[in-house]
């Protein structure tokens, strides 16, 4: 079975191959690609036409990932969230690679999409890494979104890694908890996140201090 998916999946990535050749990207694969360490800015195009293209789901997740680059942004995140929003959910790990690539490439031009997302169930834990997304935006209502998603035991605690990202002030009451959670990579994310929240709330008392004294 492995090996006829193997098989399979080099046919289908032959012209994805061949188009990326014509860019001046020679690679026997697109994992080569993504690994090669230089910057392949010029391949974007084509991999976005090829992730609307493809059915081939294996084929679909190797270019979300080439996408998953901080200089992919704003071309690729419009397209990357249409994926998240229409992969059915038997693509779970699919769908998980999709927020992923969200959480590297998404600016607060995506915030509506992605707070929508993150908060609709029917997602199940794909949403993970939507959440992780919002911790890196400056919308005023990021830390609202991600403080209601600490009920979800779903994705509570990448919520938890998005408001030590923010140093959400207001949430750390509400994280407090899940230092005593079941879990213990949750409660080694509480940890960090209070730490990060605690840290720039002192960076913050300092400045003011320093303002009054001059």
């Amino acid at each position: 079975m492995r090996l006829a998916a193997v098989t399979q999946n080099r046919a289908d990535s032959a012209s994805i191959m061949r188009d990326l050749a014509e860019d001046g990207f020679i690679y026997e694969s697109l994992r080569d690609l993504r690994v090669s360490r230089i910057p392949y800015r010029a391949a974007v195009p084509t991999l976005m036409k090829w992730l609307r293209r493809t059915s081939n789901y294996d084929i679909k997740e190797e270019i979300v990932r080439a996408l998953s680059v901080p200089w992919a942004g704003p071309e690729a995140m419009q397209h990357l969230v249409d994926e998240f929003r229409s992969a059915p959910q038997s693509q779970n790990s699919y769908k998980w690679a999709v927020a992923n690539g969200l959480a590297v490439v998404a600016s607060d031009d995506a915030f509506e999409a992605i707070a929508e997302l993150v908060q609709d169930r029917r997602h199940g834990t794909s949403r993970q890494m939507l959440a992780v997304a919002l911790g890196n935006m400056r919308n005023p209502h990021a830390p609202g979104v991600l403080m209601e998603l600490l009920k979800d035991e779903e994705v509570n605690g990448h919520a938890i890694i998005g408001l030590g990202k923010l140093r959400a002030t207001a949430a750390r009451i509400y994280i407090e908890p899940f230092l005593k959670h079941g879990k213990s990579w949750i409660r080694n994310e509480a940890k960090k996140a209070i730490a990060r929240i605690d840290r720039a709330a002192v960076k913050r008392t300092n400045k003011s201090s320093s303002r009054r004294l001059q």
